[in-house]
């Protein structure tokens, strides 16, 4: 069947914000670009200006996209594999934007916006499905409880991810300028006035210097807040997560139940679902009680999403599950 006027719309807004999208992911990488040449400074960032502008004007496409979406499919706008992404990349935009009140942290944009627009664009170009009502199983209110906190959560664990890698990055960083310090001699008193050719010189060799400490990023990391900071902010994002996944099985629990006559059969969604909490479990476990901070922290934090990727396409696309609901076929 054809898809609705309204469904077309949804469709059309998504590309909207799409478009948006990148033009700001454009933005924000010249300003990385920027940064990473010359620093922070007291300079205006002017492309993180015209990004930070782009980026809204997409959300508020990318919000009335899922909201006419809704209202296309006279229902909740998560009940397939489309509508989940279109959704949890809307979250994790949100958490993008809500982070920038509290400190200067358009640093992430490119980090963000890129695997949003990878998502979106295999929504549009793979899961899309027509907007229509749900097969039985999904008819009750369970749809409404169990999938809005999922999608809330991975959309939480996108971004702490994100964290989680810039601090792999930024520790790394941080470890090359300490090993720099200490090869570099004391500073000495003023040498006499030299040659203009060696003074030309010992500029061009403490450039070289100074790139050798700062590595392949530059001086972009410069603008990037420390990795302590990094992982502290990933760790509260990722216990915010855990706490919804694990309102998530609970829910989904109650809701088998109902709909099968039992709280757990292993089914493969099931199983996958419950292996991410174990990982999400032992990485707030581990840091809280014996210190896991830092890389290590880091690692179980990227695990724990990579799982939950393998749970969204593997589970979906690929087992024979009975919670394979993404429409496709």
């Amino acid at each position: 069947m054809p898809e609705t006027a309204l469904g077309q719309v949804s469709l059309i807004l998504i590309y909207g914000a799409m478009a948006a999208y990148l033009v700001s992911f454009i933005a924000f990488a010249i300003d990385l670009s920027g940064l990473r040449d010359r620093g922070p400074g007291d300079r205006r960032r002017r492309a993180a200006g015209i990004a930070m502008t782009t980026t809204w004007l997409g959300f508020a496409l990318h919000l009335l996209g899922v909201v006419t979406r809704a209202i296309a499919a006279a229902r909740v706008p998560w009940a397939n594999m489309y509508e989940f992404s279109i959704l949890f990349t809307l979250v994790a935009m949100v958490i993008f934007l809500a982070l920038q009140r509290g400190r200067d942290m358009r640093f992430l944009g490119s980090f963000v916006l890129g695997p949003v627009l990878l998502m979106l664009g295999i929504a549009v170009s793979v899961l899309y499905v027509r907007a229509d009502g749900v097969q039985p199983a999904l008819q009750t209110y369970w749809l409404v409880i169990h999938v809005s906190i999922a999608t809330l959560a991975v959309g939480v664990f996108s971004i702490a991810a994100t964290l989680s890698v810039l601090q792999l990055v930024q520790e790394r960083a941080e470890l090359r300028r300490a090993r720099t310090a200490a090869a570099t001699p004391p500073s000495t008193p003023a040498p006499a006035p030299q040659p203009v050719g060696a003074t030309v010189t010992a500029t061009l060799a403490r450039t070289e210097t100074q790139t050798r400490a700062h590595g392949l990023w530059g001086r972009l990391l410069d603008v990037v807040p420390s990795s302590v900071e990094l992982e502290r902010l990933a760790f509260r994002l990722n216990a915010v997560g855990f706490m919804m996944w694990t309102f998530t099985l609970i829910a989904g629990a109650i809701w088998a139940e109902h709909a099968w006559g039992r709280p757990w059969g292993w089914d493969a969604k099931e199983t996958w679902s419950f292996v991410i909490w174990v990982i999400y479990a032992a990485y707030l476990h581990a840091r809280a009680t014996r210190g896991w901070e830092g890389r290590r922290a880091a690692y179980l934090s990227i695990t724990g999403f990579v799982a939950i990727l393998g749970n969204y396409f593997l589970v979906n696309l690929v087992f024979n599950s009975l919670h394979s609901y993404s429409g496709i076929g």
